[in-house]
């Protein structure tokens, strides 16, 4: 099976991205495992900046993305990237800058699109 889950809000602030990442993770734990791509646009493409730092005991969502990134494809829209200032060299190892068109073939072969 294979599931697109598309995040849009900011990384902190709401909790949108931290249950679509749970949600990615807990997938990557069933059997048979499912192909996951996961598109991050609008605020959301701040979740995999490098180098966030969150107070002991509150989520991170940099960590989460790479233990996302190490199972399943992890893309970020490039366009969101710029308009907020993103540079390449800013994303976590694993994630990959990704346009409009290559979320609508994820979505036109998914099984599941999931959007938070």
């Amino acid at each position: 099976m294979k599931v697109c889950i598309i995040l849009n809000d900011p990384p902190y602030g709401t909790e949108r991205c931290f249950n679509g990442l749970r949600l990615a993770l807990a997938l990557l734990k069933t059997e048979p495992k499912p192909e996951i791509s996961v598109f991050l646009m609008a605020d959301s493409v701040i979740c995999a900046k490098a180098g966030q730092t969150t107070p002991d005991g509150y989520y991170n969502l940099g960590r989460m993305i790479r233990g996302v990134a190490r199972q399943a494809r992890v893309l970020l829209c490039g366009n969101c990237m710029d308009a907020r200032g993103i540079g390449d060299e800013e994303i976590l190892q694993g994630t990959t800058r990704s346009t409009m068109p290559e979320l609508a073939q994820l979505t036109v072969e998914a099984d599941k699109v999931l959007i938070f």
